[in-house]
């Protein structure tokens, strides 16, 4: 099964997405956009850069979990990743993106 976006609405009205892998696990998850319109260039963004191994911004957070963000063009965060139990996991969701990315339906839940 291929990996899908899906696009929702969040309890104060912005919208984001989320892209899932073939298994239907979240493999980043967007920031929140006023509009749908922000959220489908997101998507769009995703798919762009996530070609760009440079893009992908390999991080730990304070409690030492490896997780990471995929950024624009731009610098701007796109899409967050989950907190992960190793740098070699990190590294397999990073690869999940680039698999899934560019060719994912897109899912709208608001509609």
């Amino acid at each position: 099964m291929a990996g899908k976006f899906v696009i929702s609405k969040r309890s104060n009205g912005d919208f984001q997405f989320v892209l899932k892998a073939g298994n239907g696990q979240v493999i980043l998850a967007s920031q929140g956009y006023n509009d749908k319109a922000g959220a489908k260039n997101g998507i769009e963004s995703v798919r762009k850069n996530s070609q760009d191994d440079g893009k992908f911004d390999r991080k730990t957070s304070s409690n030492g979990k490896p997780y990471f963000n995929l950024l624009a063009g731009n610098g701007q965060i796109i899409g967050s990743s989950e907190m992960y139990e190793s740098e070699a996991a990190r590294d397999n969701g990073i690869k999940s993106v680039q698999t899934n990315a560019p060719d994912a339906a897109i899912a709208d839940e608001t509609a």
